[in-house]
Formats: structure tokens, C-alpha cells, sequence
């Protein structure tokens, strides 16, 4: 997606979502801003999270995150999406 992302994770005991998420934002930001040539801030500085709470919520979630750049608009099929998991199998 151009303006937002969706990421399912598995956080290991020793990193906080925090943490993973503050690095991860810290390291995408600099090389987003060296690869565009700019400077400043690149996310928002907060981001928004729920637990997965059983297979069928994962699986609705996996759905609806590769289903995402489809219903905006972006492309025709979600496996045609070159960011998304949707590439690499085939749903159901």
C-alpha cells in the first residue's frame, strides 16, 4: 500500500511489540528517506495492533490484509500485489 502497511508478527519473549515496532519504523524511515532523497519524519509515530486470538481470526486476518490493496483499488487479484504474501500461494 502506498500511505500504510499491515504485518502479522510473532514477537519472540525477549522484544516488546514496542521494541520490534520502534526499530523496525526507525530502520524503514532512514532507508525510505536515503532511497526518496529527503529528510524528516516517515510514519506516524504511533501504530495500531490486536492479538490474533485463534486460527480463524488468523486466517481472516491473512485475508484481509492481502485482500487490501485490491479493494483499493491497486490491482485486480490480491497475488498480484508484488509486496504481498498473496504472490508466493494460492488461496482458497
Amino acid at each position: 500500500m502506498p500511505n500504510h502497511l499491515h504485518m502479522l508478527i510473532t514477537p519472540v519473549t525477549e522484544w516488546s511489540l514496542s521494541t520490534i515496532m520502534k526499530d523496525l519504523k526507525s530502520f524503514t524511515s532512514n532507508e525510505a528517506n536515503r532511497i526518496l532523497r529527503r529528510t524528516g519524519q516517515f510514519w506516524m509515530e504511533d501504530y495500531f495492533d490486536r492479538y490474533v486470538r485463534d486460527a480463524k481470526h488468523f486466517v481472516n486476518s491473512i485475508g484481509y490484509i492481502e485482500d487490501n490493496p485490491v479493494k483499493a483499488g491497486l490491482c485486480k487479484k490480491a497475488s498480484d500485489w508484488k509486496f504481498s504474501s498473496a504472490r508466493f500461494r494460492q488461496r482458497s
